[in-house]
């Protein structure tokens, strides 16, 4: 079964530490919601764990089904099954969001068998349709340059789509609702849903309980400081909707916030 366990994670951008201490374990099939005021280091551990050099991980280990992914190159984590859907998509003006993601597809092939020739044309465009049908995408979308001129919702909606072409074995959505309307939510939302099995566990870090509501993750936990502070259900959601963050910085008030 599919399982990341982030054990006692210390990170430090420049010389400062944005992470204390954190720990979380996912499972495949759970959908994990992890929130917090801004700048308490939900991000800094999104781009940790794919392994961006800016992130120096300086205590702690990331263990992917039992293997740390410490020593792994971003490209071999994304390999070993981790995706990050990013709360800024860039754009790539030329190149199609198709081609992109054929090029993803044979990438990874080719890295688990040197001999795979890489999937045909005719195969790739079969499975496209297939998980745009899923989606509920309109064919056409996979004709435009990658993220250029996308609205917020067609950026987060092709994020979903990557998802689903690449089947990951642990998703992480950094803000995937940031700047979306409701309708748009509710889209990816569903399409999130769609894709959804035992084998892909998810790490949702979002600001919103209305993500929360089409979501429906079963673990709520609030960050502060660089680690979580606390872990509940839907009803922990529910007392940030109607308390916001004050009960947390009175709680803990010897956890200084990471900025």
């Amino acid at each position: 079964m599919t399982k990341i366990e982030i054990k006692d994670l210390h990170v430090n951008i420049g010389e400062k530490e944005i992470l204390k201490g954190f720990n979380l374990t996912v499972n495949g099939g759970e959908v994990h919601a992890l929130m917090g005021p801004n700048g308490t280091g939900k991000s800094t551990l999104a781009y940790a764990l794919m392994g961006h050099p800016r992130y120096e991980v300086i205590k702690g280990d990331v263990l992917l089904d039992g293997e740390s992914i410490m020593e792994m190159s971003v490209d071999e984590r994304a390999r070993r099954g981790l995706f990050l859907a990013f709360q800024y998509p860039v754009a790539i003006p030329g190149v199609t969001l198709a081609n992109f993601l054929r090029s993803a597809l044979n990438a990874k092939a080719k890295a688990l068998n040197p001999e795979d020739k890489g999937i045909s044309l005719v195969n790739f465009r079969r499975l496209l349709r297939s998980k745009m049908d899923l989606l509920k995408m309109d064919y056409a979308f996979g004709a435009r340059y990658l993220n250029d001129g996308f609205s917020g919702g067609e950026k987060k909606r092709a994020e979903v789509l990557q998802m689903a072409m690449l089947e990951p074995r642990i998703a992480i959505l950094d803000e995937t609702d940031s700047g979306l309307d409701i309708d748009a939510l509710r889209i990816v939302a569903d399409g999130v849903h769609q894709l959804q099995s035992d084998t892909l566990g998810v790490i949702l870090i979002t600001h919103y309980q209305r993500m929360l509501e089409y979501m429906q993750p079963q673990f709520v936990h609030i960050m502060y400081g660089g680690a979580i502070v606390e872990s509940g259900g839907a009803e922990l959601a529910l007392k940030l909707e109607e308390q916001g963050y004050d009960w947390i910085r009175d709680k803990y008030p010897d956890t200084r916030k990471t900025g």
